[in-house]
C-alpha cells in the first residue's frame, strides 16, 4: 500500500513538472516576458520578472491543491490577486493573438488604416465589461 501512494505522489509531481514545463515554454514561445519588459523599458530587472511569473505560477498552483488553505490579507489581497490575474491572462491572450497575425489580417480585411488604437480599447473595455456582467450578476 505505501509503495503505492510513493508512486502515486511521484506521478502527480512528475505530471506537475510537464505541465509546469509546457506552459511557461509557451510562455517564452509566443514572447510574454520580452514583450512586456520591453515596454516597461525595465531591461536591468529582468530577473525580477521572470521570479515573479515563476513565483505566482507556484502559489497558483498552490491554490489550486489545496483550497482550503486560508491566505491572509482578505478582500484587499483578493482584488489584487484578481487584477493582476487579468493583466496576464489579457497580456497571454494578445501575445498569442499577435503571434497568430490575427489583428493585422482582421483590420486589412475590414480596410481599417486609422482608429486602431481605439477599436483595440474598445475591445478591451467590451471584454472588462462582459467580465463584470458574469460575475457581479452571479451568472458564473
Amino acid at each position: 500500500m505505501l509503495i503505492r501512494h510513493v508512486f502515486l505522489g511521484f506521478l502527480g509531481i512528475a505530471s506537475g513538472f510537464a505541465v509546469s514545463a509546457g506552459t511557461f515554454a509557451f510562455l517564452i514561445v509566443i514572447g510574454v516576458v520580452p514583450r512586456m519588459i520591453g515596454k516597461c523599458n525595465r531591461a536591468a530587472e529582468t530577473m525580477h520578472f521572470e521570479n515573479a511569473i515563476i513565483l505566482g505560477g507556484i502559489m497558483g498552483n498552490i491554490a489550486s491543491v489545496f483550497p482550503a488553505l486560508r491566505i491572509p490579507g482578505g478582500p484587499l489581497l483578493l482584488c489584487a490577486y484578481g487584477l493582476s490575474a487579468g493583466i496576464f491572462v489579457g497580456c497571454i491572450a494578445v501575445a498569442l493573438a499577435e503571434i497568430l497575425n490575427t489583428f493585422p489580417i482582421m483590420f486589412r480585411r475590414s480596410r481599417l488604416k486609422e482608429g486602431l488604437s481605439w477599436i483595440m480599447l474598445v475591445m478591451a473595455l467590451g471584454k472588462t465589461a462582459g467580465a463584470l456582467y458574469y460575475f457581479l450578476t452571479g451568472i458564473g
